[in-house]
């Protein structure tokens, strides 16, 4: 007596809950991966949505393209567009005349890598002294009974934030090799 087994299908990405209608199968899992990695990243999905539609876009798109094709606002967008092109991930082409800007995704891992972290740790990096040093006047005038453990806990912070701090600009110098 043989038994069927149900037919199983992989489920739906959850991060698009609803199909685009302006996006063929191919560019709705492009954009999709980029959610899922935008995402990871604490970065705001549209960012993502942005990002995966011109990677895998045969030409260069505007603003309202994008807009469109991903149902956002233009408002929505053109902050993306402008996050994208700070951290050099998008860039500007050659519109030939046109009255509005065409954007192209930059595909060089070295360029998005290098791009990223001067764009989103290294800030952080920079405001990380002030606030090390707000958590050591604070930890000193922690209760007895948690001081040491606090004060434990700041200086590993510190130790941590003096090697990211050198480690970053061996990072940001070999990738941009």
């Amino acid at each position: 007596m043989a038994i069927n087994a149900p037919e199983v299908t992989a489920p739906r990405p959850v991060s698009l809950p609803r199909p685009f209608p302006g996006l063929a199968p191919l560019e709705l899992e492009a954009v999709d991966l980029f959610v899922g990695l935008a995402q990871v990243v604490g970065l705001p999905k549209s960012i993502g949505q942005i990002y995966g539609l011109l990677y895998i876009s045969p030409v260069a798109l505007s603003l309202d393209e994008i807009a469109e094709r991903l149902d956002i606002s233009k408002g929505s967008a053109s902050q993306g567009l402008k996050f994208l092109r700070s951290t050099g991930a998008v860039q500007v082409c050659d519109s030939h005349g046109a009255r509005c800007d065409y954007y192209q995704a930059e595909t060089g891992l070295r360029t998005l890598a290098t791009g990223f972290l001067k764009e989103q740790i290294e800030p952080h990096l920079e405001n990380g002294e002030d606030r090390l040093g707000r958590l050591r006047r604070l930890a000193a005038d922690a209760p007895a009974a948690e001081r040491a453990h606090v004060v434990q806990r700041v200086r590993q912070l510190e130790r941590w934030h003096r090697r990211a701090s050198g480690l970053l600009p061996l990072l940001i110098r070999f990738l941009g090799k």
